[in-house]
């Protein structure tokens, strides 16, 4: 992409502060910021993707420095919306939030977030990064510290990844949503891949787990943040596999019971919906010696497990099945994704 005149790499239009950055500089005593607005600035983000880190981290510290100052302007919360890419799920819990939310209130706004002006809509801002202060300073009915970027959406995006790569905590799923919803947007992949810092098999997975899943069960489940790629392609193999499987993964997540719960249990509940096998009563399966010779048989109804084995092997069967049994629990949550 061509840079525009005078244009500065992204972290000198931005500056990508990671989370416990901006949570520190929120509870040190700054002196409030004056009313003088920053300048608008352009960016040239696809090219400062190349930059060394050291770079990216002089430039940072020095919109910092530029910040610390007394940079930025102030604006009416209602005036912004959010992100035309969210790369969020709602938390389980709004407890974070809301001791952020304390914070401001108590000693200020000290970080301001990062807009760019609408473009489709005169007189309104987008955010680029800093949803949450933005969404406390309008819960608690103030004015917003911001810096005001030009910025297309391909640099947006950008942009938004510099941020979560330094925060690190998006799930596996945000991410792959974050992507989806750039795909429908239009971004070229190689502004996808600079955005979340992966190359093609991962953005490949990343897209086949959203063209399985409807993006409504995605957001049912939630971030489910200690469910990582293996179970959610998993998932997403089992419904593309079986078309009565969304079905039954959509029914379980219609249970309000199974709604309360963290969304790493929504989650579990959801694959084992897939995995469900039909209903039965009751199954047998012979088990046999290397020669073929019938020496027990295993039964199945339901959740109990019952093994038969002829006397002749009983006792050292039993032995042997207890020394084993923590390896074949092992291979058993292992196959299942869990730790």
């Amino acid at each position: 992409m061509a840079k525009r005149p005078g244009g500065k790499s992204i972290l000198a239009n931005f500056g990508a502060f990671s989370q416990s950055e901006a949570g520190a500089s929120e509870s040190k005593n700054h002196s409030p910021p004056s009313a003088q607005p920053l300048a608008r600035v352009g960016a040239g983000v696809i090219g400062a993707t190349q930059r060394s880190l050291a770079e990216l981290r002089e430039e940072r510290d020095n919109l910092r420095a530029l910040v610390d100052a007394g940079g930025g302007t102030e604006l009416d919360p209602k005036l912004i919306d959010p992100s035309p890419f969210p790369d969020r799920l709602p938390d389980d819990s709004d407890a974070d939030f809301e001791a952020l939310k304390k914070l401001i209130l108590e000693e200020g706004q000290k970080v301001p977030i990062q807009v760019r002006r609408h473009p489709g809509s005169e007189g309104r801002y987008q955010v680029v990064y800093g949803h949450r202060r933005w969404r406390a300073a309008a819960e608690l009915g103030i004015r917003v510290k911001a810096t005001i970027l030009s910025l297309s959406d391909s640099e947006l995006v950008v942009a938004q990844g510099i941020e979560n790569a330094a925060r690190q905590d998006l799930s596996w799923i945000e991410r792959a949503l974050f992507a989806w919803r750039m795909d429908a947007a239009g971004i070229k992949a190689r502004d996808i891949r600079a955005a979340l810092s992966i190359d093609d098999p991962e953005l490949a997975r990343l897209r086949s787990v959203c063209r399985a899943l409807p993006v409504g069960v995605i957001e049912k489940i939630g971030r489910a943040p200690k469910i990582g790629r293996p179970r959610w392609i998993a998932l997403a193999t089992a419904v593309s596999e079986d078309q009565s499987a969304l079905t039954r993964v959509q029914k379980t997540l219609s249970d309000d019971k199974v709604l309360s719960l963290p969304s790493d249990e929504r989650f579990k509940r959801a694959l084992a919906a897939v995995r469900k096998d039909p209903p039965r009563s009751r199954s047998e399966k012979e088990i046999k010696g290397p020669a073929g010779k019938v020496v027990g048989k295993a039964t199945f109804s339901g959740g109990d497990i019952k093994l038969s084995i002829a006397t002749e092997y009983a006792a050292a069967f039993g032995g042997f099945l207890e020394e084993e049994l923590p390896v074949l629990m092992d291979r058993f949550f292992a196959r299942e994704g869990e730790v």
